[in-house]
């Protein structure tokens, strides 16, 4: 027995989809609110979204000199589309029936009022493990 056995693969406990309702304005045959089923991202495709997310910013005064910044809107677009299972942002039918041609526009179709676009945010950042903020990790360091 590997003294690492514990941090195998086969003892990685799975992590199960998630259930939200995101908007108001889609409603199943009772008149509620339906709710969309979402996956957990890897942080491998995390890192992949941040990547395409990234742009380069020029230093004020500095020629040539550029730093990072990450655009959060388009991160978080990004990082919710690849997080929902249903519906298929990808399904072609349903795209053009909102007019868009990509997830991204297709998510601020379907879900358009800001105040729930903002909520669905929160949720799927908190779903996708971004729950404590620094300065709780600090506090809790501390302990």
């Amino acid at each position: 027995m590997s003294k690492f056995s514990k941090f195998m693969k086969a003892n990685k406990k799975v992590k199960e989809n998630g259930f939200y309702a995101p908007t108001k304005s889609l409603l199943d045959d009772n008149g509620k609110p339906l709710k969309w089923e979402f996956r957990h991202i890897t942080s491998r495709e995390n890192e992949d979204i941040r990547d395409e997310c990234m742009i380069e910013v020029p230093v004020t005064g500095k020629p040539n000199v550029y730093h990072p910044r990450l655009q959060t809107g388009k991160y978080l677009r990004k990082m919710i589309s690849a997080s929902v299972v249903v519906p298929d942002l990808l399904d072609k039918e349903l795209l053009e029936s909102y007019g868009v041609d990509k997830p991204e526009n297709l998510l601020l179709a379907m879900v358009d009022d800001p105040g729930e676009y903002n909520d669905l945010a929160a949720f799927v950042q908190k779903f996708q493990g971004f729950d404590t903020s620094f300065e709780d990790k600090v506090e809790e360091a501390k302990k």
